[in-house]
């Protein structure tokens, strides 16, 4: 077997840089799962920006879900996906019953503070290895979600 896959990279770090990128596929799914969860069931005053807000959060989630997947795909691996992998591999708690916006706010900047730590480890990783695209991935995510953080930081004051 060939030590490099046909887009170039090393298969061992390949291998390493899968597995992390299905810790990250399960951490998404899991807040996605949550989003959804905070759409559904908000309640009160700022209903109706909130219910916006997660609308638009896990959509944007659900997009990267499939980018990070066919990522694996694309390092020769298969991406998790069945639903107790997701709760086996994910740092993202599973969040339930959640009706105040506050909490519900609350959870999601948790959720970006481990996305963000998974993110830039992988980073560091698709760095040693040359892997343009998983480094370009985790860059784009990494600044989206920055912002994300700052600015629900904001909203909770």
């Amino acid at each position: 077997m060939d030590s490099n896959l046909p887009i170039g990279l090393d298969r061992a770090a390949a291998t390493t840089l899968s597995t992390g990128l299905n810790q990250l596929l399960a951490d998404l799914h899991i807040f996605y799962q949550n989003a959804r969860g905070f759409h559904w069931n908000i309640r009160g005053r700022n209903f109706f920006e909130l219910h916006l807000k997660f609308e638009e959060l896990y959509n944007d989630l659900i997009l990267k879900i499939d980018e990070v997947a066919e990522r694996v795909l694309t390092l020769d691996a298969k991406p998790l996906h069945a639903f107790e992998d997701f709760l086996k591999h994910s740092d993202v708690p599973v969040v339930r019953d959640v009706t105040d916006g506050t909490e519900a706010v609350k959870h999601c900047v948790a959720a970006f503070s481990v996305l963000l730590v998974r993110e830039r480890a992988l980073l560091q990783i698709a760095s040693e290895a040359n892997d343009e695209g998983t480094s370009a991935l985790m860059s784009d995510y990494i600044r989206e979600q920055e912002k994300l953080v700052w600015m629900y930081r904001a909203y909770l004051g």
